[in-house]
């Protein structure tokens, strides 16, 4: 087990690479913005760790499921172009962003939509519990396991885990993928912000295995 952990250890370090570059840019203005952001402005993330110095941070909390999910290879059949998304400020919808994929040369990376979109197709995701230490309010212990639908947060589920882990889901329920994992339809990282108590795993149902 030890062997075959420090394994995918050296796998994840050689598949490391550069993140692609994302490019916001202000598609809609309604109201007072605090940034003064306006119509037609473009900000460059050189990645998704990275916005662009003194941006809007409460922009980038909103935009981040968006920007992680691209970055690993979802897809939004409901948009012209799969590879981008539309995303709106949290402080009273005054601003509308549109995220896009870009190459070094600042070009669009574009997947035209093949068909017209068919409406929601939540997938099936299961949530486990990989490691535990110290106190969980919730009680959580290895092993444990739930099965989500789509995005919807489980009942009873602790808030400030699903809040953690939402980026991952999200990525996951519109096709991500992590190639330096195992299986690459999940990912086994997801840590608890209070004190890393618990790491869960989270991970896509594929229709075979359901």
């Amino acid at each position: 087990m030890e062997e075959k952990k420090q394994t995918f250890g050296m796998l994840r370090r050689k598949l490391r690479v550069k993140f692609c570059r994302l490019r916001a840019t202000v598609t809609k203005k309604e109201g007072f913005c605090y940034h003064h952001y306006e119509v037609g402005q473009q900000f460059t993330f050189e990645d998704f760790t990275h916005p662009e110095k003194d941006f809007c941070l409460g922009a980038v909390h909103a935009m981040f499921p968006a920007m992680y999910a691209l970055t690993f290879g979802a897809e939004f059949p409901f948009m012209e172009n799969t590879r981008s998304l539309r995303t709106t400020c949290p402080d009273g919808k005054k601003v509308e962003f549109l995220i896009e994929v870009i190459d070094e040369q600042g070009n669009v990376v574009a997947k035209p939509r093949s068909a017209a979109p068919g409406g929601p197709n939540p997938k099936a995701m299961d949530i486990e519990v990989k490691e535990c230490t110290g106190k969980c309010h919730y009680g959580y212990q290895i092993g444990d396991k739930i099965r989500l639908k789509g995005l919807k947060c489980p009942e009873g589920f602790c808030g400030a885990a699903y809040h953690m882990m939402f980026p991952t889901l999200f990525a996951l329920n519109f096709g991500a993928t992590y190639p330096f994992m195992e299986n690459p339809n999940s990912l086994d990282t997801l840590t608890c912000p209070d004190g890393g108590h618990v790491v869960f795993k989270a991970t896509r149902v594929e229709e075979k295995d359901k």
